[in-house]
C-alpha cells in the first residue's frame, strides 16, 4: 500500500497537533496522538511518537510528560504568550475604538490561534465586541501602514480629513481640499489613535485622529518638516494637556483641588505633576494645558471640589463658559 504523501510531515504535523490540542490542563497520550496523526492520514506507532517528541525536544521545543494516575501525557510546555498575555491583548483589540469592528474580530481570530483550543475558547468567553463603540473606517490597517513608511522614508504625506455629517456620513472637511503635512508620531489617547505632524502652512504641530484620515498620498521627494520643533517634542506631555485630544490656546494655570481628587489629577496629568498643599483641605497644582471647552467641561465634572487660581484671563474665560452653558437652561 502507497504512502499517504502526508507522512512525510509525521513531525510537523505531530507539532500542530501539540500546539492546537494541548497545553498544561489538557495533557495528550501516546496513543491520542496517534489517533490525531491517523485524522490526517499519517501512520504512527510509539515507539516512533516517543523518538519524534525527543526530537522537537531536541530542536528547542518544551514538550513535557506528565505523569499522574488518570494516565497523563504529553504537552507543549514553553509557548510564545501565557494565557494571561493573550487575554491582555484581547483586550486592548477590544478596546480600540479606532478599529473596526470587523477588524477586531479578525485580530482576536489571530490572536486564539496563539494558544491551544482549550485556552481559546477561554479567550473567546471574554470577547464582547459587538457593543463596543468602534470606528467606520475599514481603511485603518493601511492607513497607519502608510503614515509609518512616510515617517521611516522621511517624507510628507497628503489626505483628506473626515467629519460627521447630520446624516451620519464620513465626508470631508475643507470641501475636500486635502491637508499635506510632515508625519512624526503616532500615539494612542482616550482609545483613540492620533497623528501628530508638523502644518508647514502654519508652522504648528497639529494631531489628527487616524480613524478620520481618507486614503493617504506619500508625497515622494517632499521631504518632512519641523525637525527643529519635534527635537524638544514631549508627545506624552502634548497628549496629557490637551484635553479630549481638542486644541487650544496653551498656558501655565494653577488649578486648586480639594485633597480627595489628588488621584483624578494624577491620572490626568501624571505622577511627576507638582503639588503644593495650600491647606488642610485643599492642594494646588501647576500644569500646562490646552484651553479649550473639553478643559472646562473637564474641571466642571469635579464641581465645587476644583477651580481655577490663575491666571486672571483664564479664569474669566471659564466663567464666561459657565455663563454660556447656563444660559442654554
Amino acid at each position: 500500500m502507497a504512502k499517504s504523501p502526508n507522512q512525510k510531515l509525521k513531525l510537523l504535523y505531530l507539532l500542530k497537533i501539540l500546539t492546537e490540542q494541548s497545553d498544561e490542563n489538557h495533557c495528550l497520550s501516546a496513543q491520542a496522538l496517534i489517533d490525531a496523526l491517523a485524522s490526517y492520514d499519517i501512520k504512527a506507532e510509539r515507539k516512533s511518537i516517543y523518538d519524534d517528541i525527543a526530537q522537537l525536544n531536541d530542536f528547542g521545543y518544551d514538550i513535557v510528560l506528565l505523569k499522574s494516575k488518570n494516565g497523563g501525557g504529553y504537552y507543549l510546555a514553553d509557548r510564545e504568550f501565557e494565557l494571561a498575555e493573550l487575554k491582555l491583548l484581547v483586550e486592548t483589540v477590544q478596546a480600540s475604538r479606532f478599529l473596526t469592528l470587523k477588524k477586531s474580530r479578525e485580530l482576536i481570530g489571530k490572536i486564539e490561534k496563539l494558544a491551544s483550543k482549550a485556552e481559546a475558547g477561554q479567550l473567546q468567553r471574554q470577547v464582547y465586541v459587538a457593543n463596543r463603540i468602534k470606528t467606520a473606517n475599514e481603511s485603518i490597517y493601511y492607513i497607519v501602514d502608510d503614515i509609518h513608511r512616510a515617517i521611516q522614508n522621511n517624507e510628507q504625506i497628503s489626505f483628506p480629513y473626515l467629519e460627521w455629517n447630520l446624516s451620519k456620513e464620513l465626508v470631508p472637511r475643507r470641501e475636500g481640499r486635502p491637508y499635506r503635512v510632515s508625519p512624526w508620531a503616532l500615539t494612542c489617547k482616550d482609545e483613540n489613535y492620533y497623528l501628530i505632524a508638523h502644518d508647514g502652512e502654519e508652522d504648528k504641530i497639529k494631531h489628527f485622529r487616524v480613524d478620520k484620515m481618507g486614503k493617504i498620498e506619500i508625497l515622494d521627494g517632499m521631504k518632512r518638516e519641523g525637525a527643529e520643533l519635534f527635537e524638544r517634542f514631549d508627545i506624552a506631555d502634548y497628549a496629557n494637556k490637551t484635553f479630549g485630544m481638542y486644541g487650544g490656546q496653551e498656558e501655565t494655570v494653577t488649578l486648586e483641588f480639594e485633597n480627595r481628587f489628588i488621584g483624578v489629577v494624577i491620572d490626568r496629568f501624571g505622577k511627576d505633576v507638582p503639588v503644593r498643599q495650600r491647606d488642610e483641605n485643599h492642594f494646588t497644582v501647576r500644569v500646562k494645558v490646552a484651553v479649550s471647552g473639553q478643559f472646562f467641561g473637564w474641571l466642571t465634572g469635579l464641581g465645587a471640589g476644583a477651580c481655577i487660581v490663575s491666571p486672571e484671563e483664564v479664569t474669566q474665560a471659564y466663567q464666561n463658559h459657565l455663563r454660556e452653558v447656563l444660559a442654554q437652561y
